[in-house]
């Protein structure tokens, strides 16, 4: 496998992840925006009294892994994943799995990551990377978000497989066991099941933190913080939105510009062209996202410190709101089949 492996960059790790190890086991209609919709990983929480890396605890997607998992079992495509009490054991199963000629798909820390630019490396454990092969003490690493494959000895996978703190993955691996061949009506069902399973993550989860309701809290949150709280650790907060937008993963607006692109595929599976138009509503607001991340940066870096400019983030985060409810409560009347 090592010698014939073909790297594939992607925009999302875990999306990256799935479309490569599903292609190898031979299903190459797999994409990143199929593999991110039909594991239905759009969402949104915003968790009060919790803080991440001192800001607030703010998510764009659904739990680690469970993207892959969805995803697999939509298609019935049988899976294994296993996780670790000793870094010993974590590389023993590892080895052995290569030598079988797998493919695996490992979470990780990327604080300690060398290949990682420095301004990158910082405390989130839910990073995915594939490992197709190992050298001597060297493992060859695919990590979706780079242009190109790299090394890691086993001292260094082995301090990224345990790194510590929240979402630690003991050595968490996971890799494809047994697959049969896949038909279009398949994948149609698949879609379909994944877009219900959003639009009810989105539209009716309890609370008004979740889902497009979470939206409008972070909009109050954001209105409030300047008073309460003072321009710089304020600013220090909006740094903590642009990072886990921006920078985890592709957050904001990247998983909604994932999304439309999904929704265009889908379109084709479903025969359905109203898709499309839902598909730009999304596009729209991944702009907004975008636009609001800028917005951010500038009080972030004390050029915009007016309450204007916090009601101004907060204004959009309402339009924001206000088009991803319509585009998922129009997604949820559609009768697709």
């Amino acid at each position: 496998m090592k010698d014939n492996f073909t790297h594939l960059q992607a925009a999302h790790c875990e999306n990256g992840v799935i479309t490569k190890l599903l292609r190898l086991a031979g299903h190459d209609y797999m994409t990143e925006p199929l593999a991110f919709g039909i594991g239905s990983g759009l969402f949104y929480l915003h968790i009060p009294f919790f803080k991440f890396n001192g800001g607030p605890a703010i998510t764009f997607r659904t739990a680690p892994g469970s993207i892959f998992k969805r995803t697999c079992k939509s298609l019935r495509i049988e899976i294994a994943s296993k996780r670790f009490r000793s870094e010993q054991n974590a590389e023993e199963y590892l080895d052995f799995l290569l030598s079988q000629n797998h493919v695996v798909g490992c979470q990780v820390g990327v604080f300690n990551l060398k290949y990682f630019p420095p301004e990158y490396r910082f405390h989130f454990n839910a990073h995915n990377l594939i490992v197709y092969g190992k050298a001597d003490n060297t493992y060859l690493i695919s990590d979706p978000i780079m242009d190109r494959v790299t090394t890691l000895s086993s001292e260094e996978l082995n301090k990224v497989r345990f790194a510590k703190g929240f979402l630690a993955p003991r050595g968490h691996l996971y890799y494809v066991t047994k697959t049969i061949p896949v038909s279009e009506e398949l994948i149609r069902k698949a879609i379909i099941k994944g877009i219900k399973r959003t639009t009810s993550d989105m539209l009716h989860i309890p609370g008004n933190v979740g889902g497009v309701r979470g939206i409008l809290y972070t909009s109050r949150q954001v209105r409030k913080w300047r008073e309460k709280l003072g321009v710089r650790t304020t600013g220090h907060y909006l740094g903590q939105i642009i990072r886990m937008q921006e920078e985890i993963g592709t957050g904001g607006g990247g998983f909604r510009f994932i999304y439309a692109a999904f929704l265009e595929e889908a379109s084709k599976y479903c025969k359905n062209d109203e898709l499309l138009k839902i598909s730009d509503m999304f596009t729209q607001s991944g702009d907004l996202w975008r636009e609001n991340a800028v917005n951010m940066a500038g009080i972030l870096r004390g050029r915009s410190t007016e309450q204007s400019d916090f009601d101004h983030i907060a204004d959009i985060l309402i339009e924001i709101h206000q088009i991803e409810k319509k585009a998922f409560t129009d997604l949820s009347n559609l009768r697709l089949k």
